[in-house]
């Protein structure tokens, strides 16, 4: 069994099946809360991780996606099986973080492992429901936006931290709230019971990459704010797609100039 942090996080994005994942992340997390995991790094980073994924789902350009119509049984399955599918990714995201930037202070792994075992449980939850509605995760295809810009991100934590916390993670806290209303309207209380937990989770873990990446861009001497519009420009092609919701990226670390700037008002 391994005794160094970055040995078990790499076993830990490694695991294929998404059960095991999920069950070794747990156990990953519990042993470096109780101290059993050291910092040591015996081999470096390698330069790119293709993260362990089952054969299912079929990963396909987002415009192939089954229609999500929550009319019915299947749309309403498809709906479910995406958000389970980004839980699995965030995963995978959070241990990769976790294994590639080895020159972090010790909060900074606590922080990611916390959020590694938290995606697990929300993975673990969603995957429960969607077996209750006659389905199981990889039944429906997916897409693999998230590791895609994990890869593009694996150079540097600043930009990481900036792009997949505070862009595509963050993306979450806007669209979940309708999401809800929508479940909430078929009579899917147990889905909105899901998605409350984890939208209320989900702040903290934008929070982290928040605060990571201010004291980057302090470590750095840079400016957060001008900072993060830079980099918005030069990977996402200029401002995010509203709505946004303004209360949770307050709470999760946005500033008021960045939400502004996001609305486009600023």
């Amino acid at each position: 069994m391994n005794s160094h942090l970055f040995d078990a996080a790499a076993e830990c994005l490694d695991a294929r099946d998404p059960g095991h994942k999920a069950s070794l992340t747990h156990n990953t997390a519990r042993r470096w809360s109780n101290g059993e995991l050291d910092r040591v790094a015996e081999h470096p980073a390698k330069p790119e991780v293709e993260a362990g994924i089952p054969e299912r789902p079929v990963l396909v350009p987002p415009r192939k996606l089954h229609s999500r119509k929550l009319q019915t049984r299947e749309g309403h399955a498809a709906l479910i099986h995406s958000i389970c599918h980004i839980e699995f990714n965030a995963i995978n995201l959070a241990w990769d973080a976790v294994y590639r930037f080895r020159d972090m202070p010790t909060d900074f792994y606590d922080g990611w492992v916390r959020v590694a075992d938290e995606e697990a449980t929300h993975f673990e939850m969603l995957r429960q429901h969607l077996n209750s509605l006659g389905f199981d995760y990889g039944d429906f295809d997916a897409h693999n936006g998230l590791w895609e810009m994990a890869q593009k991100t694996a150079h540097d934590p600043l930009v990481r931290m900036a792009l997949v916390p505070r862009v595509l993670e963050a993306r979450g806290l806007d669209v979940t709230p309708a999401i809800m209303e929508k479940l909430s309207a078929v009579g899917d209380d147990s889905a909105v019971a899901i998605l409350e937990l984890i939208l209320r989770d989900e702040v903290g873990h934008v929070e982290i990459g928040s605060h990571w990446f201010q004291y980057l861009c302090r470590q750095r001497g840079q400016n957060p704010e001008p900072t993060f519009r830079e980099l918005l420009k030069q990977y996402m092609k200029g401002r995010l797609k509203g709505p946004f919701h303004k209360e949770a990226r307050l709470r999760a670390g946005f500033s008021e100039q960045e939400l502004a700037y996001l609305e486009g008002i600023g």
